[in-house]
């Protein structure tokens, strides 16, 4: 059985079918054309870029086509990158699908559902129910397959649900210790806080930043769907304003693109709960094909940092 890409080291050979998540054009210092390619199995994605491109090339290696690639991963500023040897487009011959490329969380799409579900129906405040409620409904169906970003973390398939129910756990945790918390209110936060990429971003195949997405962002769109749900459902007071603060503020700082701090216990814990839970399925990753005793290739997205893995690291055990 082949390994996945996300887990081929440095100096090793890769032969296999991989997924182009996204293909860009650019120019090299020499004038030249090529592609910049991410390519992807369920495992994982690695970059790779392919030189001296034709506009034939440019055609046919394009985003949500597959390929067969020979070639090596090799080190680039601290990050695996894979040289292309030989790269061929699929034909029906190869009896491969998109689908079957395509990460995805390692939960159930339905029972991550309900759970969320679970949630909305245990919530005391009528008002913030009933608007938690249907606005869930009006985005479920994307809200079930849709990733929560183009990279860095929850990047696949049902992403950015995974990453809401393991909010949601953590926001149940942390309220027994601090009950001054208002949970109904941190659990609308968090269901609500990233549901407009919906519309931010593309789906799970290439996902890419729609036209709405880069002139007006998830969390400008989703404090409007706040206020027209309201309108819509004919609810009035503090709950629907203090709401749209939590969406406002989770990002906490306007250079990380909130346009407001948060100022209530619930905002800050909100920021906090999402932070931990980006980071940590990010550090789990980049960790996941590091031996204990050996530090990874540096992670951008967390400050450029090259983690160690403990020798003494034991992997969890399944019970």
């Amino acid at each position: 059985m082949r390994k996945g890409i996300h887990h081929h080291k440095v100096g090793e050979s890769v032969d296999a079918y991989l997924l182009i998540k996204t293909g860009k054009k650019g120019i090299a210092s020499n004038g030249k054309p090529f592609l910049n390619l991410q390519l992807t199995d369920k495992t994982g994605e690695l970059e790779a870029k392919l030189w001296g491109i034709s506009s034939e090339d440019e055609a046919t290696f394009v985003s949500g086509s597959i390929v067969h690639i020979q070639g090596e991963v090799q080190d680039f500023r601290g990050m695996r990158q894979l040289k292309i040897k030989t790269i061929r487009p699929t034909t029906g011959m190869d009896q491969v699908k998109p689908d079957d490329f395509l990460p995805s969380a390692p939960r159930n799409k339905d029972e991550m559902l309900e759970e969320v579900t679970q949630y909305i129906f245990d919530m005391k405040n009528a008002k913030i129910q009933r608007l938690t409620r249907h606005l869930f409904k009006k985005h479920q169906k994307e809200f079930a397959v849709s990733p929560a970003a183009t990279k860095n973390h929850h990047e696949f398939v049902s992403g950015l649900l995974y990453h809401v129910v393991s909010m949601l756990q953590l926001s149940k945790n942390i309220a027994s210790l601090y009950p001054t918390l208002d949970t109904d209110l941190l659990y609308a936060g968090v269901i609500l806080h990233d549901m407009a990429k919906v519309r931010e971003l593309s789906g799970p195949m290439g996902t890419q930043y729609t036209t709405p997405g880069k002139l007006i962002g998830h969390i400008s769109m989703m404090v409007t769907e706040i206020d027209e749900a309201a309108k819509e459902l004919a609810i009035e007071g503090e709950e629907v304003l203090v709401l749209q603060h939590m969406v406002l503020s989770h990002h906490s700082k306007g250079e990380w693109g909130s346009p407001k701090p948060p100022l209530i216990r619930e905002a800050e814990m909100l920021h906090m709960i999402d932070n931990i839970d980006a980071k940590m399925n990010m550090m789990d990753r980049v960790l996941d094909r590091v031996i204990p005793g050996e530090f990874s290739e540096r992670a951008f997205a967390l400050e450029n940092r090259s983690f160690y893995k403990p020798t003494f690291h034991e992997p969890p055990i399944d019970l």
